[in-house]
């Protein structure tokens, strides 16, 4: 029977190379922010309907009334309303349909990218699709839900299997249908949906395409400028 030295197998594990995601991430077993962001749409969304008196017209209350997205109000220094908008949805159905979105897409991208980088990838597509709104929308029009961010994540899934030679054939047709619906039914903020799609897309490129060198340094330096740029946009949609 073979015997190794204690101290020889633990000074082993520290000298290993530890295997990387396409990011840059460690492999984690189980995703943390995603169902942490499920947590916080679900708490807003039931403080909403407390506060409202029914859960069918939670956009009724008070609470939400203060941190939608309505473009004049952002212009007047409401700045908050960006993204405090994406943690709003308007009845059960809307929440219900973003969180298992949010689920099925999220929890595998989370693994892929790490936790810190997902979470930016989140927020960088939530704000993607508040720019877009700030952009076409007029000043008084309102808007909530937390699906800019989520096809944000459609559209890092199409990048992240790209890089990965998988197809995506799938990812396109399922990005194709809620485009459709978004066209078909009423009251759906397409121009939101598209403007989280790009800006995702294009932060997981700028995430799994990083060169191995820097690789930190790279990704952190093109989400912090794809962040200023959409800021700016913001801005000049005041003047």
């Amino acid at each position: 029977m073979g015997y190794q030295c204690v101290d020889c197998v633990a000074e082993g594990h520290r000298t290993a190379r530890t295997g990387t995601t396409v990011a840059g991430a460690a492999p984690s077993g189980r995703p943390v922010v995603v169902p942490t962001l499920i947590g916080l749409n679900i708490v807003v969304f039931a403080l909403t309907a407390v506060q409202a008196g029914n859960p069918m017209y939670n956009s009724m209350s008070a609470l939400f009334r203060e941190l939608s997205l309505v473009p004049g109000f952002v212009h007047e220094g409401e700045w908050w309303r960006v993204l405090t908008s994406g943690f709003l949805h308007i009845g059960p159905i809307h929440l219900v349909f973003n969180m298992l979105a949010l689920w099925m897409l999220g929890r595998d991208l989370e693994i892929v990218l790490g936790r810190g980088r997902f979470l930016a990838l989140y927020l960088a597509s939530m704000l993607g699709g508040a720019t877009a709104v700030m952009l076409f929308y007029g000043a008084n029009e309102q808007v909530a839900g937390a699906s800019g961010a989520v096809f944000g994540l459609m559209g890092a899934l199409v990048v992240v299997l790209r890089r990965l030679r998988a197809p995506a054939g799938q990812v396109f047709g399922i990005i194709g249908l809620n485009v459709l619906i978004s066209v078909v039914i009423p009251g759906i903020s397409l121009i939101g949906h598209l403007g989280g799609l790009v800006v995702g897309a294009v932060a997981t490129a700028a995430l799994v395409y990083a060169p191995a060198r820097n690789r930190a340094v790279v990704q952190t330096g093109a989400i912090g400028a794809l962040t200023a740029v959409l800021a700016l946009l913001i801005w000049i949609t005041g003047f």
